[in-house]
């Protein structure tokens, strides 16, 4: 086993990182990068493309409906991998009613449930946060 190499690392280890992120234009485009590297870099190459549209709906919530700064979190083992967006609003998001198929805002949510094995609400509050959203894969 190459201990030099990160990508070269037994799939049975556990993997964790965080990003902190400004509430700016740039964010959900960082926030998605970061998603996909990390999914790269540990060779789970098969959950990039759901995780990626899961973490992007999660971060443009937080900087559609708050003020603040966000946090995301990446934890991968061999079981799952879950993403957890922190942000500074209290409030507890919830799909929206869809009236129609014409309807092309408020989504997210019903993408993130549509493509995630789950998600939910995080009591733990990542610190100086108030919650958090996350998503998890299987395998």
């Amino acid at each position: 086993m190459d201990q030099r190499n990160p990508a070269h690392r037994e799939l049975q280890l556990t993997h964790a990182y965080s990003l902190f992120t400004d509430a700016d234009a740039v964010a959900v485009k960082v926030c998605r990068d970061f998603v996909r590297a990390v999914l790269l870099a540990l060779g789970r190459n098969d959950a990039v493309a759901s995780a990626v549209l899961c973490t992007s709906e999660l971060v443009t919530n937080v900087h559609l409906h708050t003020k603040g700064a966000a946090m995301i979190r990446v934890h991968v083992d061999p079981l799952r991998l879950r993403v957890s967006v922190y942000d500074e609003d209290p409030v507890v998001p919830a799909p929206r009613d869809q009236d129609g198929e014409a309807d092309s805002w408020g989504r997210g949510l019903f993408l993130v449930a549509g493509t995630a094995d789950s998600w939910g609400v995080t009591a733990d509050r990542g610190g100086r946060f108030a919650k958090g959203v996350w998503f998890e894969l299987a395998g």
